[in-house]
């Protein structure tokens, strides 16, 4: 095989080993189902390549061409089959065992017949039953699309180009072309067709990743800015600031204010001010690291806590990330959140941070809570949007520009 060609299927089979990669992650968030569906099909993909560019350990050109139509037969029944269901044609019982039992019928007679013809006519039925099931999924997502189903456009493209790769692979298997042009279209055709996939799956299920935050936390989630509400943010207080083993254990608090909000909101009404709430949110859990603890706290701020924060260069390093990132201009959408150019206001969050760098257990939580928010406020005045409490003074002043130990 030419090195082009190798080199295109190579990308390929990357874009495989990534698909496989993200169902790993779905599965361990426990979304089996996100999980299966995605490493099947690239399992499946991966599997219809390998047979029908040679891949395969077999010398023998008529077995390997009768295990080549079993192939085609059962990987393209098998992605129908998904696609079907993440289009929703396999909710109802009664439904879903009628594709069923024609499926597997279609499949054992396929598989059938090919035993009884000759090794190239198998292949050639098995590439023609693949084709024929790819147009009746192209036909099933332009129904779907036209019945208003927006996900089905995406499904659909992603079903053109399957067609396009299978057209590509048969004709590979069946005249045996070792042209690279052809294996470059088709190795093109299966990156397309997965990463559209990809986009359907995600757009299908992404709800379920904050779905099972809404289960874990109940009335304590915040749909807005998907973090714990202000009231399981005063719970989290208490747990954090309580001793470990009987050991008082530093805590570091950091406070976010965003003192234009309220004007927002007069403004251009609650939802602009929603929408400025969930992009700082956004930002903010892109910003801060895994092992701080995040929560909302009141109406127009966030409260950040980590644990054993004992000179708090690391916790002035963040509320540094922290005051950047959110004072980066903000496009919200002051009419309709669907339209993307129209009606769009600039807005910049005026952002106050606090930074109390190492609270002890010993220290009211609820003290040091409204210590750093109150230093989070008063950073407005500063030049720096960020305030910490000195010790050497015992007064709050405005974090230097300069990296430095926190007293």
């Amino acid at each position: 095989m030419n090195i082009v060609a190798v080199a295109f299927w190579g990308a390929f089979f990357g874009s495989v080993v990534l698909m496989i990669g993200g169902s790993l992650v779905a599965y361990a968030l426990s979304l089996q189902r996100v999980a299966l569906r995605a490493g099947l099909t690239a399992a499946l993909s991966a599997l219809f390549v390998v047979a029908y560019i040679g891949w395969l350990p077999i010398d023998d050109l008529g077995v390997e061409q009768r295990v080549l139509a079993h192939i085609a037969a059962l990987c393209s029944m098998l992605l129908g089959l998904m696609l079907l269901a993440l289009l929703g044609m396999m909710r109802r019982p009664d439904h879903r065992r009628q594709v069923l039992a024609l499926t597997f019928g279609l499949a054992a007679l396929v598989v059938g017949v090919g035993w009884i013809l000759q090794p190239v006519e198998a292949l050639a039925l098995g590439c023609a039953v693949a084709f024929l099931i790819g147009s009746a999924a192209l036909v099933v997502c332009v129904r779907a699309a036209l019945r208003g189903d927006r996900l089905a456009w995406l499904a659909l493209s992603g079903v053109f180009f399957l067609i396009l790769a299978l057209v590509g692979l048969s004709w590979i298997a069946l005249a045996q072309v070792t042209a690279w042009p052809l294996h470059v279209f088709s190795a093109l055709c299966g990156m397309a067709y997965l990463g559209l996939f990809s986009a359907v799956l995600w757009a299908r299920y992404s709800y379920l990743f904050e779905l099972r935050e809404v289960m874990a936390h109940g009335p304590s989630y915040d749909p807005v800015t998907r973090m714990r509400s202000h009231a399981e943010t005063g719970q989290l207080v208490g747990s954090v600031f309580q001793d470990i083993d009987g050991q008082p254990q530093p805590v570091g608090v950091i406070a976010i204010s965003i003192g234009n909000l309220y004007a927002l909101e007069q403004l251009h009404g609650r939802g602009a001010a929603n929408h400025a709430l969930y992009v700082c949110a956004s930002r903010l859990r892109r910003t801060v690291p895994a092992e701080v603890e995040m929560g909302r706290l009141a109406e127009d701020g966030f409260l950040l806590l980590t644990r054993k924060s004992v000179d708090g260069v690391r916790l002035v390093a963040l509320a540094r990330r922290v005051a950047n990132r959110l004072a980066q201009p903000v496009s919200l959408n002051t009419s309709d959140p669907t339209e993307l150019e129209d009606n769009r206001a600039s807005w910049v969050a005026d952002v106050g941070v606090g930074v109390l760098a190492a609270a002890t257990p010993l220290v009211r939580a609820s003290t040091a809570v409204s210590m750093a928010r109150a230093m989070s406020r008063t950073a407005w005045s500063f030049g720096s949007r960020i305030a910490w409490f000195d010790r050497e003074t015992r007064q709050i002043s405005e974090l230097p520009l300069t990296d430095g130990p926190v007293r």
